[in-house]
């Protein structure tokens, strides 16, 4: 058992002076909304710029290097979260000690993690014509070349996620977020310039792999100062709190693997399936990454408050705190998501071009449907997880992961694009129904709250407020035109509606 220490690290102890508590709140998520801002930029001004100066199928490729290149985040296996939590844990209990060798333990596995993720890499480079077929052969080379460096540069960057988990945890959320951000807008300028200069995918690899590299050198440098006790120690790597690391993250590990099932396959289906719809596909899957990126920001900051929550016991805060946050996420969803619904067709023809419209708008119809459904379950999950109770929702996760995997090859198979989207649309409402059913009821000792007051309170109260944008979509779905007039006056009810709920919820910012 780790004994109790003094708990010194600089600055960390209370909230800096002048921020309350809900003052540190709203600090933590501007920099959580800075940093997707950042993200959600990137995601919405590329497409269009690459998409006209590129030729489709290296526009293509370059989708699917990234695509593929992201696995490597799933090796994490949860530990950068872990991290977040112990050492907010043991912020509270003021424990130097498992502070340090908590980050110790966890450095140590994502280092590993990271030369598994080489090896596999490796793996992958070599296979890049058996995985995908359809791509012209001139271009498999630049895709492997491509597909090493910036898969590589986020292996290295495996361990460096430890250090964001030490900033997570003592809610420093501004340092990796003011890092990030900076890093990844030089990478947006550079990934802008090397399209108009008509360089190749493997010079676009290089500036998406330097921006990793310089971000984590950054977050590196903050870390010696902001928290100079914090190294890594061998001596430090405890097989105990490896065990206590792997029972946290064992659920995280599922979840990410159901993640996987769920978002991280589709272009890949789709290349295989509908190779000429992935550009459309793409599109609508980044206005998606805008949408779950804008919400996943906004809640992040509740992980070190639920961890404190639970330190000290408090089931019905926790389950107040989780009927407030879903009210806030639906609230989020909805005003997002509804415009998207309503103008699908003009979005995409304006953002990446007309050709794209008649393809890709009933995609994002589809894939915004599910992901609003999807997403209604999502603060519930932090919360378990920093709670320490995300061992009760594996279930959840992986039946919302296979069902989609199985309807997304089963549909995708007969109707292309389209039906892989629906198969997102299948799982997004199983895995939904998991969580009321099955996850819920056994998690209750540690997170009391009814479900009935989950589903009015959390749920169907920020619909009604937020009904005209609702009316609105299901005339346009149906095929009538929806004048800015008349969407002008829907957004500003709905606004107005969303800030009474949100005058009324319990999170405050």
């Amino acid at each position: 058992m780790l004994s109790p220490a003094t708990f010194s690290i600089e600055h960390h102890e209370t909230a800096p002076p002048g921020i309350r508590p809900r003052g540190r709140l709203a600090k933590n998520a501007i920099a959580n909304l800075g940093r997707g801002g950042v993200s959600a930029l990137m995601a919405l001004l590329l497409p269009p710029v690459l998409v006209r100066h590129m030729l489709p199928a290296a526009y293509g490729v370059w989708v699917l290097v990234l695509q593929t290149a992201s696995y490597v985040g799933y090796m994490d296996l949860g530990l950068q979260t872990a991290v977040g939590r112990y050492v907010a844990y043991a912020n509270e209990r003021k424990d130097q000690e498992q502070c340090e060798t908590v980050f110790s333990t966890a450095f140590a596995g994502l280092a590993c993690a990271g030369l598994v993720s080489l090896a596999l890499l490796a793996l992958a480079v070599w296979v890049t014509p058996l995985i995908f077929p359809r791509i012209p052969a001139t271009l498999i080379p630049e895709m492997r070349w491509a597909l090493g460096l910036v898969g590589g540069s986020l292996a290295l960057g495996l361990p460096a996620s430890a250090w964001s988990g030490v900033f997570v945890g003592l809610q420093r959320y501004e340092i990796p977020a003011l890092t990030l951000m900076i890093t990844r807008a030089l990478a947006a300028v550079g990934l802008v310039a090397a399209s108009l200069a008509g360089q190749s995918i493997v010079t676009m690899s290089l500036v998406m792999a330097g921006a990793n590299l310089s971000s984590y050198a950054a977050q590196y440098v903050w870390l010696r100062r902001v928290a100079p006790t914090v190294h890594f120690r061998s001596r430090q790597v405890s097989q105990s709190t490896a065990r206590l690391l792997y029972g946290y993250c064992s659920g995280l590990a599922v979840m990410g693997f159901a993640t996987l099932l769920v978002t991280g396959l589709d272009l890949i289906l789709v290349a295989r399936f509908d190779f000429a719809a992935l550009i459309a596909y793409s599109a609508a899957a980044g206005l998606i990454t805008f949408m779950s990126g804008l919400l996943c920001a906004v809640l992040s900051v509740i992980m070190p408050h639920a961890a404190t929550l639970h330190a000290r016991e408090d089931a019905r805060g926790l389950g107040e705190l989780a009927i407030a946050a879903t009210r806030v996420s639906v609230l989020l969803l909805l005003l997002t998501g509804i415009p998207l619904l309503i103008y699908a067709g003009p979005i995409l023809g304006v953002w990446i071009g007309s050709q794209y419209v008649r393809t890709g708008a009933p995609i994002l119809v589809v894939l915004v449907s599910a992901n609003i459904i999807r997403l209604l379950g999502y603060p519930y999950s932090m919360i378990l997880i920093a709670a320490g109770q995300q061992g009760y929702i594996k279930v959840s996760p992986l039946s919302e992961g296979i069902s989609n995997l199985s309807a997304s090859i089963v549909l995708g198979y007969h109707y292309g694009a389209l039906g892989v989207a629906l198969g997102t649309l299948v799982g997004s409402a199983v895995g939904v129904g998991s969580h009321l059913l099955y996850s819920m009821p056994r998690t209750l000792p540690a997170i009391e709250f009814s479900r009935q007051k989950y589903v009015l309170s959390g749920v169907l109260n920020p619909i009604l407020w937020t009904a005209p944008l609702l009316l609105l979509a299901g005339f346009a779905l149906a095929g009538s035109t929806t004048p800015s007039a008349f969407f002008g006056g829907a957004c500003m009810l709905s606004v107005a509606g969303a800030g009474i709920v949100l005058r009324r919820s319990g999170i405050a910012l």
